[in-house]
């Protein structure tokens, strides 16, 4: 069906989930059951949350890879190319595999779906289970996209879940309340297998809480099983049932000690043989890209998605750059609440600046720019254009930091690597 990558990611990227594949996960479960049952011949960890995990995930990954283990990983979204979202110990799934299963999956969708394809993110996970059970494994780290119960990737069986942080996102399609979408991201809690939470909200807590004592689950929570110690800049010290001093991790922020203890104790629920000296070298080059990621002395890129994680960057820019102002860059797409997002930056910003990307889901600068009361504000149709004219303008105490979606982040750490601003 496929002839060339180019015509195969033109296809999956316009792919939405089809109005008539019966319940949830079902299409998933018919495609894995044609082609053997590829989710249970790899041994995998779950991660879910509304922040943090994906970091979390990498700090695992580079955690177990320091160990000598044979790690994939599954992520969303890509910042450049698809091959990104499936990667084997960090080397993304070559061209020619990608191609190969897309075309096993595409057959066996016309065959047994009557050609009704799932849904983009769906086509991708499939696709990575496939691959992942075709190599020599010792785990693979999954990455949720929305929620957890009825996310694709829920049709594994992890050795550990890790749920990372709640907050109240896409409430359009996993509810209103902290409640409910802790129930959604508790879905990936399987039956007598240990789930490790950084969540500190109370109601939300309590429902994984729930979940886990219902499904026999050891549970093993941050601040109560574990925890995060002297912190101070880019070090902290990690005590649970072992004790881990002087950590000293690539990515700033409390938040990012936080994702570090989760994979630590991830990681040592897994691993036979657990070192304490290579959890210290892993966790000194866990770079994650578009996470404060800073690629001048004064420009940061940031994927703070939600209240949560803008709150996490505000914090963060307190930190490591307290005397300067901030001028910050947003876009965002439509299905979240940016209104708390914007009043956060509202209250530290020297200016705001509202644009936009072309996704169909995408908010306009306008819609974002009504939301913000900043006395400084200003909307652009063209966000290239935007940010080159402000890193131009730069003074030496200002920082512009580009923030909002990830799919934004991507077009940006893109258009910046273009011009070879960024490697």
């Amino acid at each position: 069906m496929f002839q060339t990558m180019e015509q195969c990611t033109d296809f999956i990227f316009k792919l939405k989930a089809s109005q008539s594949k019966g319940e949830p996960l079902q299409s998933a479960k018919i495609i894995l059951d044609a082609l053997g049952n590829p989710e249970q011949k790899t041994k995998f960890i779950h991660f879910a949350g509304s922040n943090g995990k994906g970091s979390t995930l990498n700090a695992t990954r580079e955690i177990f890879m320091e160990h000598g283990l044979t790690v994939g990983a599954f992520i969303s979204p890509h910042l450049e190319r698809a091959n990104e979202r499936v990667t084997i110990n960090k080397q993304q799934i070559s061209d020619e595999d990608f191609l190969r299963i897309a075309n096993e999956l595409a057959e066996v969708i016309e065959n047994k779906l009557d050609g009704k394809f799932p849904s983009f993110f769906e086509f991708v996970t499939l696709l990575a289970l496939k691959y992942f059970s075709e190599q020599q494994l010792d785990i693979a780290l999954l990455e949720t996209g929305i929620g957890g119960r009825l996310d694709s990737t829920n049709v594994v069986t992890p050795e550990v879940s890790v749920i990372t942080t709640i907050s109240l996102e896409h409430t359009d399609m996993l509810g209103e309340t902290y409640a409910e979408i802790a129930a959604e991201k508790a879905g990936i809690i399987k039956l007598g297998k240990p789930v490790v939470v950084g969540v500190k909200n109370a109601e939300a807590l309590a429902v994984i809480r729930q979940t886990a004592a219902q499904l026999h689950a050891p549970i093993y929570t941050l601040g109560e099983h574990f925890h995060v110690e002297n912190q101070k800049g880019t070090y902290f010290d990690y005590r649970g049932n072992v004790m881990i001093e002087e950590i000293e991790l690539a990515m700033a922020g409390e938040h990012q000690m936080a994702n570090a203890a989760l994979a630590i104790t991830a990681a040592k629920l897994y691993l036979a043989s657990f070192n304490a000296q290579k959890v210290r070298l892993a966790l000194q080059h866990a770079k994650w890209e578009g996470r404060f990621e800073r690629v001048r002395p004064n420009i940061i890129l940031d994927g703070a998605h939600n209240s949560e994680g803008t709150t996490a960057l505000i914090n963060t820019l307190k930190e490591t750059a307290p005397q300067h102002k901030v001028k910050f860059v947003y876009a965002a797409l439509q299905d979240k609440d940016h209104g708390v997002s914007i009043n956060l930056m509202d209250d530290v910003a020297s200016e705001m600046h509202f644009t936009q990307i072309s996704l169909p889901r995408a908010a306009t600068a306008k819609q974002l720019y009504e939301q913000s009361a900043h006395p400084n504000k200003f909307m652009h149709s063209d966000w290239q254009e935007l940010i080159e004219k402000e890193m131009n303008h730069l003074a030496e105490d200002e920082l512009l930091v580009i923030t909002g979606s990830l799919y934004f982040i991507a077009e940006v750490r893109s258009y910046f690597a273009e011009r070879g601003w960024i490697s």
